[in-house]
């Protein structure tokens, strides 16, 4: 399997570079973002570990440039500080999973695997619509496109994912940890509120200018899709 490593420290792509061949990956490096989307177009990826912090393009933009490519490569984004915003900014922009330096060599290894048994075990199938209905709202997957009443509702990668999953179960409570491990992942840090704050983002966007509520919260428990509360 092929690894893309972007990033502008070459202690550290060797470093990674050397840890990931041990584990029968065959890695490349590029030290910026724009050679890096020239190395995606001429070789198929399995995955891709940035830098958030590159010289010239950064890697927020990176990821953003990728997923408007239309390219599903799953992303692992390393970052020096690990600030939520930060990390909120890199799950919008399209990435997967992220890292905070300095981090063990082995936890790499781990999410790195759980990333690509994902990308294998998912399964595609073809269907007669690439829509989900619920009430007055609409998700097109094949587009990436959200209506409501006939009004186009911009959302981020995340908030899409998240959205799509409540819309597979509607009328059922989804607990936090559902939630984490269908749109975060088995990575997903317990320790933040990035769902709450997510669910607030979903809120503005889907309710906020209608009169039916549809995301509603069940305090301690966990979030539901309804238009009957």
């Amino acid at each position: 399997m092929k690894i893309l490593i972007v990033e502008d420290n070459s202690r550290v792509s060797a470093l990674l570079k050397r840890g990931l061949e041990s584990q029968g990956y065959q890695v490349y490096i590029a030290e910026e973002a724009e050679e890096g989307l020239i190395l995606l177009e001429k070789i198929d990826f399995e995955l891709i570990i940035t830098d958030i912090m590159l010289a010239g393009m950064d890697g927020i933009t990176f990821c953003k440039k990728i997923r408007q490519s239309g390219k599903k490569i799953p992303i692992i984004m390393l970052t020096a500080l690990g600030t939520i915003d930060e990390k909120i900014e890199g799950f919008d922009a399209g990435a997967d999973d992220y890292l905070v330096k300095p981090f063990e060599i082995r936890e790499l290894y781990a999410r790195v695997k759980a990333l690509l048994q994902r990308k294998n075990d998912a399964v595609y199938t073809v269907e007669e619509t690439s829509q989900i209905t619920y009430n007055d709202l609409v998700l097109d997957k094949r587009t990436k496109v959200v209506y409501r009443q006939g009004i186009t509702i911009n959302l981020t990668p995340k908030e899409f994912n998240l959205l799509h999953f409540l819309m597979q179960h509607p009328e059922r409570l989804l607990t936090r940890d559902e939630i984490a491990d269908n749109v975060w992942g088995n990575n997903f840090d317990t320790g933040t509120n990035y769902i709450d704050v997510y669910i607030a983002y979903l809120r503005k966007k889907i309710d906020k200018d209608f009169d039916q509520k549809l995301i509603h919260t069940k305090v301690g428990m966990g979030f539901i899709l309804s238009n009957k509360i």
